[in-house]
């Protein structure tokens, strides 16, 4: 079965999931809709026979795709995904749902109405690392967690704009948080502390958190701690997620994973990649109709949004925030 494949989006991540769908048998990027059409004819031009288009409405009417990409900033969410649940087309969306919690609960209640195969981009979920971190919990009795992601401010304005991106914990930090989640179960409560240290200083019209952390309470009893930072210089910072319990430490980052029990301590340094893996789960389930391979869905991607939010709310009003449902 061969699959027509349209990428919303022309930055980094759209030539990511462009690549990777451009190296699989039968399927074929065909469409890139993007701010600008020379923008979306210079991705395009990546991809033999792929057409770039000035508006999505105008990619969707050009010819039939199975699937759509949707590789945009927090801020541009909402109406594209609701155009797709419209049109009954599948989709594949990056994280984070949103720069707030409304959009993607509104879209969330479309797909509840239309049902139709979709995914998210929570790609560290496909890890082997992680894989093995859950199996390896299964049974010990979690404590506490330690999450972080420590780096430098990505160089695009509307990232520097709380309406823009969400701020550093909704647009990058989300991924340890949905890890937690992933790993260690639902989150009940947050109480958030955030600053502006550094970054408004360095740059003109910023109006998002530079340093914050993020105490959280599981529904288990547990609690964990997760905290970012966005004012390192280039090239300069760490990212993972710690879990102490009852039979040991598992120390999580992206490049590898340590299990330290008594007396012994194991290293897991599995060089997969989380993204080949995300498509070909999203890619089958187009072919199959089997999402089984799926990890992260619409439903379960708000509720990391949930975490999120709640957290800026939080830092917002110097109080703790429970999380609803």
């Amino acid at each position: 079965m061969n699959l027509n494949i349209g990428i919303i989006g022309t930055g980094w991540f759209s030539k990511v999931h462009g690549d990777i769908l451009a190296g699989m048998d039968g399927v074929r990027v065909t469409a890139v809709s993007g701010t600008s059409l020379p923008k979306a004819e210079s991705l395009a031009a990546r991809y033999p026979g792929a057409r770039g288009f000035a508006t999505l409405t105008e990619m969707l009417d050009s010819g039939k795709l199975d699937a759509v990409y949707i590789c945009v900033p927090p801020m541009a969410h909402g109406d594209i995904e609701a155009e797709l649940i419209d049109r009954a087309i599948p989709f594949l969306v990056e994280k984070p749902l949103g720069a707030e919690l409304d959009v993607p609960l509104g879209i969330l209640s479309r797909l509840e109405k239309k049902p139709l195969i979709h995914a998210v981009g929570y790609h560290f979920r496909y890890k082997a690392t992680i894989q093995k971190l859950k199996e390896t919990l299964e049974g010990a009795t979690l404590g506490m967690a330690l999450g972080s992601w420590m780096g430098d401010m990505p160089q695009v304005s509307w990232w520097r704009r709380q309406e823009g991106s969400g701020g550093q914990f909704i647009e990058q930090t989300t991924h340890i948080v949905d890890l937690l989640r992933y790993t260690a179960g639902e989150v009940q409560e947050v109480y958030a502390t955030y600053a502006n240290r550094v970054v408004h200083n360095q740059f003109e019209n910023v109006n998002v958190a530079d340093v914050g952390t993020v105490t959280l309470k599981l529904q288990s009893g547990a609690i964990a701690n997760i905290s970012n930072t966005c004012i390192l210089p280039g090239g300069v910072g760490k990212s993972g997620l710690s879990l102490y319990t009852d039979e040991g430490i598992l120390d999580w980052n992206p490049d590898r994973l340590e299990i330290a029990r008594a007396g012994e301590k194991s290293s897991y340094t599995i060089n997969d990649n989380p993204y080949v893996k995300e498509n070909e789960a999203f890619i089958h389930a187009l072919r199959t109709g089997d999402t089984s391979a799926i990890l992260s869905d619409y439903a379960d991607a708000v509720k990391t949004q949930r975490v999120t939010w709640a957290a800026f709310e939080s830092a917002s009003s110097g109080k703790p925030v429970k999380i609803g449902n």
